[in-house]
């Protein structure tokens, strides 16, 4: 949802308004800003799995996991809240107010936003140069899509419920099953 009647802002009243606004989170696009929506129970599930799943798995590693609370530079006119990011540079620690460098994003689909992460979204994390890899989380199935830097192309891969998943940009791999923890998909298509 845009802000306003397409009144764009600059990248510090941009700041400033997610420095005010502390009940919303906002994305920036060439100044535009666009209020970030909620999501259901099962994506905050799933995001919470994949979170603690990388977390353990690069705990005393000099990467560092973050949540939708930190917003993700990924050129000088374009700040995400992507569900998940990994950086593994050191700047993008302590006190920094968005990541600078980061090396994985994930995001997990939902019905609003399924689109744009599958279009925009993703040609911008993968114009970002410090970006290896992109991670799409489906929320109606056990699957995970990825898009992964190899010798300087963007390849594509999927992986389904019995898969172990092999994040090469971290040297790490998990069960997808454990991204899925608690997740009920026979009582998902009875709703849908």
């Amino acid at each position: 949802m845009a802000l306003g009647h397409q009144q764009t802002m600059s990248v510090e009243e941009y700041f400033k308004l997610e420095e005010t606004d502390t009940e919303h989170r906002y994305e920036y696009v060439d100044g535009y800003v666009y209020m970030m929506s909620g999501g259901t129970a099962d994506h905050s599930t799933i995001s919470g799995n994949i979170h603690r799943v990388l977390w353990g798995l690069l705990r005393g590693k000099p990467c560092r996991v973050y949540n939708s609370d930190m917003k993700v530079r990924v050129s000088e006119s374009r700040y995400f809240h992507p569900d998940i990011t990994v950086s593994c540079d050191p700047r993008d620690r302590g006190t920094a107010l968005a990541i600078q460098c980061p090396r994985l994003v994930v995001e997990v689909l939902s019905p609003g936003t399924e689109m744009i992460d599958r279009t925009q979204k993703l040609r911008h994390y993968c114009a970002c140069p410090t970006i290896e890899e992109y991670l799409l989380v489906d929320t109606k199935a056990p699957r995970i899509e990825v898009y992964r830097k190899e010798l300087g192309k963007w390849v594509y891969d999927i992986y389904e419920a019995n898969d172990t998943i092999m994040l090469t940009s971290l040297g790490i791999q998990f069960p997808i099953a454990e991204a899925y923890t608690d997740i009920d998909f026979a009582n998902i298509s009875e709703h849908a």
